[in-house]
């Protein structure tokens, strides 16, 4: 029998991948966001599926406003993704803690008055700091964050506990740190792929920032989102998600081993390297659900690539990230 997943944040880059996979599998995604622009869902899904999705719009922040649309739609899995990103916490750090923070008090309100047993939610390593003396991260390691965005995340993973303590709804929180991929258009990590766009059309680009980081590839991302909001783990759950921990430069170096002799050189780097735990552990989330993908940064980067190669020739291709 068929689901009905009710994603928030459905259009932004982990959401578009989160809305393919579910209507890959045959189930229903609703679609929740307070304005319907589909440049990210047109990259990533083609005409038939992007006609399948069902919207309802409106605003995480009010509180009627996400249980009427839970309801209505008949919701069997939450996926929450909706939230504003670092340089938007950072320069509206109030109207960030209403989308962050509310806006998960919001879902996790409305699963319990529904009756939905659990909820996945997107958590973030910006809860650590450098995590200096510790290799490979793991959630054992106690959270110290360095930005707004962080301490909200944080926040969350409190509540989510709280949810299960007093009325035992279940979640799992994941926390991904540079995620890259097609529709990775914004955010303080979105350089990388940024740059492999500028690049494969002849731009110079700069990468703002340096040093090594956790690389997780678009699709294992909403893989594990999809897969979690239906596991059946009781508890509130908090899993790091890993992909590949290089520097920045090995990323410029394996872009410019994938790029055309002439379109090498194209990428620089500048910039502080991140706040944040460079090496994560996904020990624990592989136990508790198998068969989790592990793209490659090699691997991830060329299907980027590609993806951009085929919206090029199709004439579709945004450029407005990559402009400036």
């Amino acid at each position: 029998m068929s689901k009905t997943y009710f994603v928030t944040g459905a259009q932004g880059c982990i959401g578009s991948w989160v809305v393919r996979l579910i209507l890959e599998q045959g189930d229903r995604a609703v679609l929740f966001d307070l304005h319907h622009h589909d440049q990210r869902l047109a990259q990533v899904l083609n005409a038939e599926q992007l006609a399948a999705v069902q919207r309802i719009q409106g605003d995480v922040t009010d509180t009627d406003a996400v249980y009427t649309a839970i309801q209505s739609c008949g919701a069997d899995a939450i996926v929450h993704l909706a939230g504003l990103q670092v340089p938007f916490c950072k320069a509206d750090p109030v109207l960030g803690a209403r989308v962050n923070v509310v806006g998960t008090l919001n879902l996790f309100e409305a699963a319990r008055k529904l009756g939905i047993p659990r909820l996945v939610y997107a958590s973030s390593a910006a809860v650590y700091d450098a995590a200096e003396g510790h290799d490979h991260v793991d959630e054992s390691v106690a959270p110290a964050p360095a930005t707004h965005y962080g301490v909200y995340k944080l926040a969350n993973e409190g509540s989510a506990r709280i949810y299960w303590q007093d009325s035992q709804i279940a979640s799992v929180g994941l926390r991904p740190l540079t995620v890259y991929g097609l529709g990775r258009d914004q955010g303080l990590t979105s350089g990388p792929t940024r740059a492999l766009k500028a690049a494969s059309l002849g731009r110079p680009f700069t990468i703002g920032f340096d040093g090594p980081t956790d690389f997780l590839y678009v699709a294992d991302a909403a893989r594990a989102f999809v897969d979690c909001a239906t596991a059946p783990l009781d508890g509130a759950h908090i899993f790091n998600l890993h992909g590949e921990s290089l520097t920045v430069q090995d990323a410029v170096t394996i872009m410019n081993d994938l790029l055309p002799e002439e379109l090498r050189g194209l990428i620089q780097i500048d910039g502080p390297t991140l706040p944040i735990a460079p090496s994560l552990s996904d020990a624990a989330l592989r136990a508790a659900v198998p068969n989790m993908p592990c793209t490659s940064l090699r691997d991830g980067l060329a299907a980027t690539l590609k993806d951009f190669r085929r919206l090029q020739a199709a004439g579709q291709l945004p450029l407005d990230d990559i402009e400036n």
